[in-house]
Order: C-alpha cells, then sequence, then structure tokens
C-alpha cells in the first residue's frame, strides 16, 4: 500500500478514537421535581395540554451549550416533570449523545430523534459563517414531519442560550391564526438579510410586497405543528432553498427561508423571551449589552459562544449569566504543565 494512503487511514483511524473519546462530561443535574399546583399525569400522552414540548438539536460542537439550556429550564420550571424534550441529532455519535443526556440528566422525560442530514445536502449553500451551514442547522424546518403526529405545539430553543423564567408562560402564548410565534425586530434594516440578486427581481421582491415584514430570530419559536403540516410549510421552505441553491438571493443559513415564509404573519412574542445577539456578530463574536427591557430568555447567537470565551479565558460580562449552568465536569489535562 502507497505510504500517503497508509498515512490517510492512520489520520481516518486516529480521528475516530479521538472523536469517540472527544465529547465533554458533564456533572449529574439535581432531580427537579413539580410543585403542589402542578397538574398530575399518569398518562404520558403527547397531547395533553398540561405536557410543554421542547426541540432541541444535539451535536458535539454545542453540546455544552445544549445541557446547560436544559438545566436553565428545568430550575426555572414550576412543573419541570411535565417538561419533554425532543432532541434532534444526526446519525453520527447520536447513541454516545442519549449516554450522556441520561447520565446528566438522570429524571429527564426527553426523546432522541435522528435526522437524516440527506434531507438538505443538496439544498444547502455557503454562507458567511460556517456554523450555519450545518445540516442540523436546518433541522428546525423539519420538526413536524421529524416528531410524532401526535405532538401538536412545540417550543424549538437554540443551543446557545438559557432559560431565567417560567417556560410555561412561552408555551401559553396564544397563537390566534399564526403557524409561528416569535419576538419582532421590526427596527431591523431587513433588506441586510437578502442579496442584490433578490431585490433586483421583481418576482422574488415581491414576495414581501403587502405584508408588514420584520425581521424575527428562528432560535426561540412557539410553533402550531397542526397547521405547519396542514399548510405543508416545510415544502414552502423549501422551495426558497432550491431558489437560494441556484440564484444565492440569501447569504444567512436557514434564517431567509423563514423570513421569506412568515415574516409579516407571526404573532408577537414580548422581547423578554430572546434577548439575541449577545454572541456578537457573525464574523467577530464581540460582547454585547442587553437589550433594555425585561429578561425571561438570554440567547448568545452570532460567532461567540460563552464557554468558548470563558475556556479561552476572555469571557465577556454577560457570560457570567451563562457560567452558574455550566455543568461541565473541569478535568486536569494529561499535558499540564503541573
Amino acid at each position: 500500500m502507497p505510504p500517503i494512503i497508509m498515512l490517510f487511514l492512520l489520520a481516518v483511524t486516529v480521528t475516530g478514537v479521538v472523536n469517540s473519546v472527544d465529547l465533554p462530561n458533564f456533572n449529574e443535574a439535581p432531580a427537579f421535581l413539580n410543585g403542589k399546583e402542578c397538574p398530575r399525569i399518569t398518562e404520558k400522552r403527547y397531547h395533553n395540554p398540561s405536557i410543554i414540548h421542547i426541540a432541541m438539536t444535539l451535536d458535539a460542537t454545542y453540546l455544552r451549550g445544549s445541557v446547560a439550556g436544559v438545566l436553565s429550564v428545568l430550575q426555572h420550571s414550576s412543573c419541570p416533570e411535565n417538561i419533554v424534550f425532543h432532541f434532534i441529532a444526526t446519525t453520527q455519535r447520536r447513541h454516545e449523545l442519549r449516554r450522556i443526556i441520561t447520565t446528566t440528566f438522570p429524571y429527564l422525560n426527553f426523546h432522541l430523534y435522528h435526522f437524516d442530514s440527506n434531507l438538505v445536502r443538496g439544498k444547502i449553500s455557503y454562507s458567511i459563517r460556517r456554523a450555519l451551514d450545518q445540516p442540523l442547522n436546518y433541522a428546525r424546518i423539519y420538526l413536524a414531519d421529524l416528531l410524532p403526529a401526535t405532538v401538536r405545539r412545540i417550543l424549538y430553543f437554540d443551543s446557545d442560550l438559557i432559560v431565567v423564567d417560567d417556560v410555561a408562560k412561552l408555551w401559553q402564548i396564544d397563537l390566534g391564526s399564526h403557524v409561528l410565534g416569535a419576538p419582532e425586530y421590526c427596527h431591523a434594516n431587513f433588506t441586510y438579510y437578502f442579496t442584490h440578486r433578490f431585490w433586483s427581481n421583481p418576482i422574488y421582491a415581491a414576495s414581501f410586497k403587502e405584508r408588514n415584514a420584520c425581521y424575527f430570530n428562528t432560535g426561540v419559536m412557539v410553533i402550531d405543528l397542526l397547521k405547519w403540516r396542514e399548510g405543508r410549510y416545510t415544502e414552502k421552505l423549501e422551495h426558497w432553498m432550491k431558489i437560494q441553491k441556484r440564484h444565492r438571493i440569501y447569504e444567512l443559513g436557514s434564517l431567509p427561508p423563514f423570513l421569506l415564509v412568515f415574516a409579516g404573519d407571526v404573532e408577537r412574542v414580548e422581547h423578554r423571551w430572546n434577548q439575541h445577539g449577545l454572541g456578537g456578530d457573525n464574523l467577530e463574536g464581540l460582547c454585547r449589552d442587553l437589550h433594555p427591557g425585561p429578561v425571561s430568555l438570554l440567547h448568545w447567537s452570532g460567532k461567540g459562544k460563552p464557554w468558548l470565551r470563558i475556556d479561552s479565558k476572555k469571557p465577556c460580562p454577560l457570560d457570567s449569566l451563562w457560567a452558574p449552568y455550566d455543568l461541565f465536569r473541569h478535568t486536569t489535562s494529561f499535558f499540564s504543565d503541573s
């Protein structure tokens, strides 16, 4: 066998070994129990209105953030035993991820679903930040297909946020006739999210005609899955992904398709439920301050992630609000100078 091929195979083998042990270890979370006022659930039926359903993705890169997010939800919930988490993961290391969640949260009600990356591989084009190009970033588009039909409503959370309020308040928001609810930011420059090619095409630009379209962040959404399925919204989002692949009409991963389909038709949620942008922009990830007003959810959207900045000894001031939810088990490095 040629030396180059032997080296390549060795690298693959070594990488596989490293990957298999490279997932972080976590301390076990305490058990969180329902208060006396919580309705008792004798059967874990998905459509039980007393059950809160939350969807999040799981992968090696953002696992530390996901674990912190889960802990924050449970810690501030009045009825934590009535929460069911629906985790989405790709085939890679799915069994390891299940083991980590089980050992970290022994009392957690959760399900783990497989997301087939092939669903989007032919529909993703590169964006301004590599993390936005990952197939799992598009899993939120397929929640209605991945979750059982008996799950009729879902809260979708990104893996870089913490909740500091009772999530039941967000769950109980009345969506009215809308499919989706989220905090809107109508002061944002909407033209920024699409390319000149989009705005110069009268057919594409007409998509927002007679719509009071505002920016919203897709990292926190309340979704009526029943209406989503009836309206075939996954297909509507895929339609714009296919156009993007051919004509390059936007730069920001999975966000623009949501804006194209839903902007102007979103049930407005209080801004307190998505204090986003704490990770800075998508290029530098500089420190940012909170938006004015009350806070129920802190979201480190952007390039800078609190666990990375803390480990590099260069935290931003607001990263100290994330740190108490970090269950990461620090170990002494084998290569330590001590």
